[in-house]
């Protein structure tokens, strides 16, 4: 499966990448809300990794984007730093995020998020299935 990540601290980016790699996924990179929205459009990717604070992007208004009029529900996990406040972080849950990581965090952690996030995805899959 195909990671988007959407990052725009090329360090941090590429510590992702290398681990989400090293994990089995398959990496795609943007360092905007434009790319990221031309990387959905082109790859459709199975996960989101979205950096909530990137120049030139409003993160409320791209995840709004991705869901509302690219119908798309891949799962997005929001890289929020620490000294956000809770209310965008909570508004960017109404918007559709299914989880998020305060910065700085361990790119374990994160493996760890998306795997619990496709688990139980795919449990409602099954379940989907059976009813």
């Amino acid at each position: 499966m195909k990671v988007l990540i959407c990052e725009d601290e090329e360090i941090m980016l590429t510590a992702i990448e290398f681990r989400l790699q090293k994990a089995g996924f398959g990496v795609l990179r943007a360092k905007n809300g434009q790319e990221t929205v031309e990387m959905i459009k082109l790859h459709d990717p199975g996960m989101i990794v979205l950096d909530m604070v990137m120049p030139n992007t409003d993160c409320q208004k791209l995840i709004e984007h991705i869901r509302v009029k690219m119908k798309n529900e891949a799962p997005i996990v929001l890289l929020a730093p620490i000294e956000k406040d809770d209310e965008e972080v909570l508004s960017a849950f109404e918007a559709g995020i299914q989880d998020f990581v305060i910065k700085p965090f361990k790119p374990t952690e994160l493996i760890l998020r998306i795997k619990r996030i496709l688990q139980v995805r795919g449990i409602e899959l099954i379940k989907e299935r059976l009813t």
